[in-house]
């Protein structure tokens, strides 16, 4: 029985021409070689499988060869090229920086390229995984990069770039290898199958080439094990089996469902999956990918961002002018949801089932197919306050007079039993006074304010008219005749309650003011002066804009036209700070007067 070689060593390239998917690179290579223009050190970085050690293997033998082609292409027939081919040449030394990292192996690679090669023009030195080398050997390297011998070529070769340290790579000619394409990994397992004489189908084939996620190695490696298990027919039903893999059929079957709002067969479809053997946030990702290619596929000029093969690119086009791009949206960020919570859930299937339930739910209908549809959300136009809270307790004395009642006529019979929020929009950080006024004048004084001994539930305050919401002027224009304010006694306990209540009011767009108006106090003085403490002139001109309206609130609220509100500053008294040796030894002795007779047994001198 002949000795099985794997596809990947049999059908590797052996010169640039054959080189799949890295053409660039390739004809730079030969370039070089043809204008005689080499390199002291190359460096190929890029996934794994993708043709660095290859191309290393495929140089190394071009420019040693006696005889090259006018194109910089090895002979193959000349001693060198012979014995290149049959692994006897000493001129290529090929090591695996993993299992020689230290200084001593760098050292004894230094020592053998002093001796200049006997057949051939150069000796190589292709040095793989080279991020792997310590930072000792590292450094022992740089001088012989910078400065090798003119017979000495250093190709190093890694799938970590960014681990190398910056000294070794200015020191190299750099390239970058590219992941394989579908369609290039599609064309060499047809070109292995036939040679092969194994039947195939192209479906099968293209679930082999997302296997391999871009490796042409790894997809040499999988057909051969695909094909040991189809027994030398390879069908789309015996790769999935073999793998184990989740066919994209699902997810284009449970996109249809979901778009049919067909919860029934989407628990079923799902249950298949799980039943299969697949983890249920494996699922949910594919499915979040799924839709991010349909939603690539809307449009000719991103469709060629799907790395699929054309057959596959067909369906996700088709199933694409079924979805609106709002709803690919919105699905989208749910997957991306659960697959963040997923690791996090204690019923990991019932988190992705309601998932799916909320995609299902999604309405299509109202989903328009614009472009930007789910990139903006709708404008809203919030109003300046919150709903004024039908419970509102406010303090007063029972002599307080009842002044009489403010009400306005409603717009609308259903908007009798709460007050309408002024919808006209202000600048952020400003409070226009008039809105407040005009907020505060819709609650009446007779159903809004208790007594203070017997607070009883108040009655909902009046609804006011809405404010045209396109207006932009506003003009005070009354139409109700000014109650009147009585002197009504009141504590400063009393000023303290209606000082919150009217903080608590404030819209959200002046949460923080909301937040320095509650720590703050207020006091009384005589003649009903009210004094709001604050701790700087900052907060005084930032709080000067509302003074007319906090005054309007306190007189109404309290029943008391009289009240004047201003501001007090609070100093802090800061400790001082004795920076006098005499004045701070007086000050400890005031509080310990046994240390004057310290001072006197020990003699000290306070300088």
């Amino acid at each position: 029985m002949d000795d099985f070689i794997v596809s990947a060593r049999k059908y590797r390239p052996r010169h640039f021409d054959d080189v799949i998917g890295q053409q660039a690179i390739a004809n730079t290579l030969k370039r070089a070689i043809v204008n005689h223009k080499l390199a002291g050190a190359y460096l190929f970085c890029g996934p794994r499988g993708v043709g660095k050690t290859t191309c290393a293997r495929i140089f190394a033998k071009a420019i040693n060869c006696l005889n090259p082609k006018e194109d910089g292409e090895a002979c193959n027939e000349c001693e060198s090229c012979k014995s290149f081919d049959d692994g006897r040449s000493v001129n290529v030394q090929e090591l695996n920086a993993a299992a020689n990292n230290s200084v001593e192996d760098i050292r004894a690679i230094i020592d053998q390229v002093r001796i200049p090669p006997q057949l051939g023009k150069y000796k190589v030195i292709i040095l793989d995984e080279v991020h792997m080398l310590s930072q000792s050997a590292s450094n022992a390297l740089l001088k012989t990069l910078e400065e090798p011998p003119s017979y000495v070529i250093f190709i190093l070769a890694t799938t970590e770039k960014q681990k190398i340290i910056p000294t070794i790579l200015s020191r190299c000619q750099i390239f970058d290898f590219n992941r394989m394409e579908i369609e290039n990994i599609l064309t060499e397992l047809k070109m292995v199958a036939e040679k092969e004489g194994i039947e195939y189908e192209d479906a099968a084939l293209n679930v082999i080439a997302q296997k391999a996620d871009g490796g042409m190695r790894d997809s040499l490696s999988i057909f051969d094990q695909v094909t040991s298990f189809s027994g030398g027919k390879i069908t789309h039903e015996s790769v999935l089996r073999c793998l184990n893999v989740l066919d994209y059929d699902y997810y284009f079957k449970m996109t249809d469902y979901v778009l049919q709002h067909d919860v029934t067969n989407v628990m079923l479809l799902f249950n298949d999956v799980v039943t299969k053997g697949f983890d249920g946030g494996v699922f949910i990702a594919g499915l979040a990918s799924h839709l991010r290619d349909v939603l690539v596929s809307k449009h000719q000029e991103t469709i060629s961002l799907l790395d699929v093969s054309n057959d596959v690119r067909t369906r996700y086009s088709e199933q694409a002018q079924k979805c609106p791009a709002s709803f690919l949206y919105k699905a989208i960020r749910l997957c991306d949801r659960c697959g963040n919570e997923y690791k996090f859930s204690y019923n990991k299937r019932l988190s992705v089932e309601i998932t799916l339930i909320e995609i299902t739910q999604i309405d299509v209908a109202d989903n328009s197919d614009d472009d930007s549809a789910g990139l903006r959300p709708a404008k809203k136009i919030k109003p300046i306050f919150k709903e004024t809270n039908k419970n509102i307790k406010t303090v007063s004395t029972p002599s307080a007079p009842s002044p009489a009642t403010k009400t306005a006529t409603p717009e609308a019979p259903e908007k009798t039993a709460k007050a309408n929020p002024v919808k006209k929009s202000i600048n952020a950080g400003q409070i226009d006074p008039s809105l407040i006024l005009k907020k505060l004048g819709s609650i009446s004084i007779n159903d809004a304010l208790d007594n203070a001994t017997n607070q009883s539930a108040p009655q909902p305050p009046q609804p006011e008219k809405t404010e045209d919401i396109t207006d932009t002027t506003h003009t005070d224009t009354p139409t109700e005749t000014k109650e009147e304010i009585g002197d009504t006694p009141f504590t400063e306990a009393d000023l303290n309650t209606q000082w919150i209540l009217f903080a608590s009011n404030l819209p959200q767009e002046h949460k923080d003011l909301q937040g320095r108006m509650q720590g703050m106090t207020l006091s009384l003085e005589k003649d009903n002066k009210v004094a709001i403490n604050v701790g700087s002139k900052d907060i005084i001109e930032y709080m000067k804009p509302i003074i007319p309206q906090i005054e309007a609130y306190l007189q109404k609220a309290l029943g008391n036209r009289n009240i004047s509100v201003g501001f007090a500053m609070q100093e802090e008294e800061q400790q001082k700070v004795l920076y006098n040796p005499n004045k701070l030894f007086k000050q400890m002795l005031k509080e310990n007067p046994a240390l004057e007779a310290l001072n006197s047994q020990l003699g000290l001198r306070i300088d």
